[in-house]
């Protein structure tokens, strides 16, 4: 049975849909089979693994309407073990819609039964708000993984969302754990950094993986190419980098 794991933040621009993308590589690439599910709008995680959004015929928001079975919108990549649920710009009215959603076709209560058991892990990439689409993958979630990075914004926004999973917990999801926190684009050369990560270690320790995520080249133009890190540059400081937090994360869930 797959375990499922969001990947939120409400802050754009953190490394969010990076994280996600390279980090489902990576497990997949150890020989887990893992489904993506892109939640954005945007459809960065769609194009992150080299697919055209213009050819896609069915997407997350057809599954979430109702219009179609999720199997049926499932694309297997061009990379081992690695498949998604693909989004385009139509999700972005599934946030209205969804308030008035029957039951029955609620994304929350039926997609995902029939994958379960195909999948040993089931990524979702959220948008960078908190939502209704963000609020209903959270539901639906074993944990979250929260990237952010080492700035005080970022310290700002992260008691948002703590009290966002406290809120889905109380209300839809009671066993919705933190995965972990991940820093990204990290720096350790900058004052600011050293700072943020004090600020963390003294509220979140026991939260935060190991391995921090460094600010490369290599990982800011592999989407460009429709790559996760581990194709693009497998022996690059990014790619060792993601296979330590992907291994980190498989042991925590």
């Amino acid at each position: 049975m797959a375990k499922v794991v969001s990947f939120s933040n409400q802050k754009g621009g953190v490394g969010k849909t990076t994280s996600c993308v390279n980090i489902a590589a990576q497990i997949a690439k150890k020989g887990k089979k893992v489904l993506m599910i892109d939640m954005d709008p945007q459809g960065n995680a769609t194009s992150g693994l080299g697919i055209s959004k213009s050819k896609i015929k069915r997407t997350t928001y057809d599954v979430i309407i109702g219009r179609c079975d999720i199997k049926d919108a499932i694309i297997i990549s061009n990379f081992k073990n690695l498949s998604v649920v693909p989004a385009n710009i139509d999700l972005a009215g599934a946030e209205f819609e969804l308030h008035d959603l029957d039951e029955n076709l609620n994304f929350t209560q039926i997609a995902l039964d029939s994958v379960k058991e195909d999948y040993d892990y089931i990524f979702i990439d959220c948008p960078p708000s908190l939502g209704m689409l963000t609020v209903k993958a959270l539901s639906i979630s074993d944990g979250v993984v929260i990237p952010m990075q080492c700035e005080f914004y970022s310290l700002e926004g992260m008691s948002q969302l703590l009290n966002t999973v406290k809120k889905i917990r109380s209300l839809y999801n009671p066993g919705l754990q933190i995965v972990g926190i991940l820093l990204t684009m990290y720096n350790g050369r900058l004052t600011l950094t050293g700072q943020v990560v004090a600020e963390l270690k003294k509220y979140y320790a026991d939260k935060l993986f190991k391995v921090p995520i460094s600010r490369t080249v290599r990982i800011s133009e592999a989407p460009g190419y429709g790559e996760p890190i581990c194709y693009h540059d497998p022996y690059g400081k990014g790619s060792l980098e993601y296979a330590a937090v992907a291994k980190e994360l498989m042991m925590r869930i």
